[in-house]
């Protein structure tokens, strides 16, 4: 919550008009017109809490996302252990703003394939 804090979030979250379910039914209307059902793993770093997050306040989309997960965060601690030397992913700004999370995830999994993987 601190870290939330700090950034401004949970103000912008108590400020906002878009509830809870708005925000679910909104999530869900994007989801469904971009992808299959249950065939969208829920992707990004550190994704825990919000697989969590999802499952609790957001059971519909979590019913449309498949139960996998894709979690940036593991490749950046396996490549940072066996590849010290070449490790070097992008910077992040960590706003913790969604939008930026998933640009930032984006990218450094593109570094981590251009990287390791080609």
């Amino acid at each position: 919550a601190q870290m939330h804090e700090k950034s401004g979030l949970l103000d912008k979250i108590k400020a906002s008009e878009v509830s809870l379910e708005q925000a679910e039914t909104q999530t869900l209307a994007f989801l469904e017109e971009h992808v299959e059902p249950r065939t969208a793993p829920l992707c990004g770093n550190s994704i825990w809490k919000d697989r969590q997050f999802v499952e609790r306040y957001l059971p519909r989309v979590d019913g449309l996302l498949h139960y996998r997960n894709v979690d940036v965060s593991t490749l950046k601690e396996l490549f940072r252990r066996w590849y010290p030397d070449r490790h070097a992913p992008p910077e992040k700004k960590e706003t913790h703003r969604a939008l930026d999370d998933i640009l930032e995830s984006i990218a450094e999994l593109r570094y981590y394939r251009k990287t390791f993987m080609s």
